[in-house]
């Protein structure tokens, strides 16, 4: 498999990241993500309370697949 420039880049700076900065960058990410399919839901079920929503957030990451 090739890898293309910008992967190399960003190997190199994941190389050059300390465990605490990759920890911080996952929960980021993670926060992220979590924001995202929480506004997904929000938008497809207007209707559903805050509570409800945490819960299908929490559904889907638990039970996700790739």
């Amino acid at each position: 498999m090739m890898h293309s420039e910008a992967d190399r880049i960003q190997r190199q700076i994941f190389k050059k990241m300390s465990p605490a900065e990759k920890i911080s960058l996952f929960h980021q990410l993670r926060m992220t993500a979590w924001r995202l399919k929480r506004a997904g839901i929000r938008q497809k079920h207007p209707t559903w309370s805050i509570n409800r929503i945490e819960d299908a957030v929490r559904h889907w990451f638990l039970y996700a697949r790739s």
